[in-house]
């Protein structure tokens, strides 16, 4: 049988060019070779939109659009919707008595995250949701509600993928099981793009991204504003490649890789403006997103079919997930 992965997102706007080389590209490279689970996280969603669940209703269905355009094919992979899995919540009970608050205030995944929507988001400002906070204890339990093997993310996201191994190093050790597997985390190569204002991540809410739904309009005039060497002033300055977001996003989707080690070298010898770097790193995104803007104009003509593709894979999760729950019980010795 083939190992299991599962990764997902939360359904909380579009995805961006961060989203595809953090992990929806290593998505279409191992539906092939592994059984592939992508979950779209509603619940985990409403950790910090709960007082507006209707943004998270409302994004299912891009999500499925975006899946589906960019190339993932539902007759290799399984996409399900987090909160029609009942299992997912009774194994969340089971994992928190293994995980303490101290753990989870150490997570630096979860300190970062906090810190930036203390910032943009006035119900953390006082106070902390629980749900927010106990959230890689449930991202834990999605993990295994199919038994994953390995889960592909961004290096951002290693410390949950490590707080589940533990999870399940304590369970299998507390009852003498080796029933849950021990997931393993999967990497980019680069698994963090740098946001078009320059600052170290692109996320949806910084708003610095391109989307993999933006037009070739939008995509034009968000490379042109985009951030690049701050000390270059004029064109005959010699240029810093090195960390400038422009050459990151060249690396990432520009396969002319000739014309690339071309440009770096004019760059670095005040040989090539800020402007035909740009307008050629255009060229390459835009075609990149071209036949992915052409599958959703499709699918975007026959929804229905679309939701019918989730509907049956979370069917296929809730058997999956209810026999494992029923594995667990057994293990903890909770039967009557």
């Amino acid at each position: 049988m083939k190992k299991r992965i599962l990764t997902g997102d939360r359904p909380t706007g579009r995805l961006h060019l961060g989203h595809y080389v953090g992990s929806l590209n290593q998505r279409l490279k191992l539906q092939d070779e592994y059984e592939q689970f992508i979950i779209i996280a509603d619940v985990q969603a409403l950790t910090d939109n709960f007082d507006h669940p209707e943004k998270i209703k409302n994004n299912v269905l891009q999500l499925m659009l975006e899946y589906l355009s960019i190339g993932i094919d539902p007759k290799k992979t399984t996409i399900y919707i987090q909160s029609q899995i009942p299992a997912t919540a009774e194994l969340f009970v089971y994992f928190s008595n293994f995980v303490s608050v101290e753990q989870l205030s150490h997570n630096p995944t979860v300190k970062s995250e906090l810190k930036e929507k203390r910032t943009s988001k006035t119900t953390f400002k006082k106070s902390t949701p629980l749900g927010f906070f106990t959230y890689p204890v449930h991202q834990a339990a999605d993990i295994m509600t199919v038994n994953a093997d390995l889960v592909p993310v961004g290096e951002d996201q290693l410390p949950h993928i490590e707080q589940t191994r533990d999870i399940v190093r304590k369970f299998n050790k507390t009852y003498n099981s080796n029933f849950l597997h021990l997931p393993k985390a999967r990497v980019t190569k680069i698994s963090r793009l740098p946001g078009i204002d320059g600052k170290s991540k692109m996320s949806k809410s910084l708003d610095n991204g391109i989307y993999l739904s933006d037009n070739k309009e939008t995509v034009k005039k968000k490379i042109m504003s985009m951030y690049t060497d701050p000390n270059r002033i004029h064109l005959s300055d010699p240029g810093t490649v090195q960390g400038n977001p422009v050459f990151i996003y060249h690396d990432a989707f520009n396969p002319n890789k000739e014309e690339v080690a071309d440009l770096k070298q004019r760059y670095e010898k005040g040989k090539v403006g800020d402007v035909e770097v740009k307008d050629k790193l255009y060229i390459a995104i835009n075609s990149f997103l071209e036949p992915i803007r052409e599958r959703r104009s499709k699918l975007e003509k026959d929804t229905d079919t679309v939701m019918d593709i989730l509907y049956s894979g979370t069917k296929k999760v809730r058997i999956i997930s209810d026999e494992i729950i029923d594995n667990v019980k057994k293990i903890i010795g909770l039967q009557y």
